[in-house]
């Protein structure tokens, strides 16, 4: 068992203490909002539920994960008995930094610091760290107790110990991790995840398709594929000659700007968040609309549980051709 203390209880802290309590390992979990310290065992526990929901966890398996958690009231208490520290604070470069240097002022040089961050470079937040060698990154994707794939990201200063420790204590904590040997800004989900979302901004500013009709097309057509193979397995079985020819006449008219989406500007600038604020590019303040959240979570579980039975080789979908 490995003592784990996760700082930040908002929207990736209590899927990151679930995962690892239910693993059997100890789990602390800290943030300064009081509001939210009260709320996480009541996260954790719905986060437990499409788990006891599809039966893939009994009712005494959940309750022994939320038995070992455990909330604390600040950081030093939280950081005391810690042997990794999983950083899941706000997407800010400067305080992301000053935690982390708090956090290796409050711990011993043998403690391992995770980062959360989804795009942050790892080596800009090891700068001035005590002990620059112990940070590594895991990016997490949410839903982060359902979602198996966590990226972990070497720093420039990242020891090659701790680089291949978290890897394999990832993998052994159930999860699908890759390894990210240069530190980039985006690492590798979010460099591809932007691009299709630039595009997709793009397409709607042209006027080509209203927003439910640019999910359509992911949902029920190429993104099925992305289910069960990654876009250069589906470039080699389309014919890489095939996808010369398209990028060649396509690219020139894709969105290519440096900027943020002046659609997505405007939505921010309204204060049209998307879920949290009830509206984006949905309206979320119908409560069916709201309840896509649950059937996100049981869906994607159903999905994986499928993905976890097909053995290499036998995939569906695997037909060359594939060129669309």
């Amino acid at each position: 068992m490995t003592n784990i203390t996760v700082l930040g209880a908002g929207t990736m802290g209590p899927g990151l203490a679930q995962i690892f309590a239910a693993r059997g390992h100890p789990v602390g979990i800290y943030d300064p909002d009081q509001q939210k310290r009260a709320a996480v065992l009541d996260q954790v526990a719905a986060g437990l539920e499409p788990f006891l929901r599809l039966k893939l966890i009994t009712p005494e398996e959940g309750q022994a994960a939320l038995s070992r958690l455990t909330v604390r009231e600040d950081l030093a208490s939280a950081c005391r008995e810690a042997e990794v520290v999983i950083e899941a604070i706000p997407e800010n470069m400067a305080l992301k930094r000053q935690v982390l240097t708090e956090v290796q002022n409050l711990v011993g040089p043998e403690v391992i610091i995770c980062s959360n961050t989804s795009a942050l470079r790892i080596s800009d937040l090891a700068l001035g760290l005590p002990y620059p060698g112990r940070l590594v990154g895991t990016h997490f994707w949410n839903p982060p107790q359902i979602i198996p794939c966590v990226e972990v990201i070497r720093g420039d200063q990242t020891s090659t110990e701790v680089f291949e420790f978290v890897y394999a204590w990832l993998k052994a904590a159930g999860k699908e991790p890759v390894r990210v040997l240069k530190d980039a800004p985006g690492f590798l989900g979010n460099r591809l995840q932007h691009a299709l979302q630039r595009e997709a901004y793009h397409v709607l500013e042209m006027g080509l398709a209203e927003p439910e009709d640019v999910d359509r097309v992911v949902k029920y057509g190429f993104g099925l594929r992305l289910a069960i193979m990654g876009p250069l397995e589906r470039a080699d079985l389309g014919g890489l000659d095939v996808g010369y020819e398209i990028q060649h006449y396509l690219l020139p008219h894709l969105d290519a700007r440096p900027t943020v989406s002046p659609v997505l500007k405007d939505k921010v600038s309204a204060g049209r968040l998307g879920y949290k604020t009830g509206r984006g590019f949905y309206d979320w303040s119908d409560p069916e609309m709201a309840g896509r959240i649950k059937r996100r979570d049981l869906v994607l579980l159903q999905l994986i549980q499928c993905l976890k039975e097909i053995s290499p080789g036998q995939e569906p979908g695997n037909e060359p051709g594939d060129d669309g």
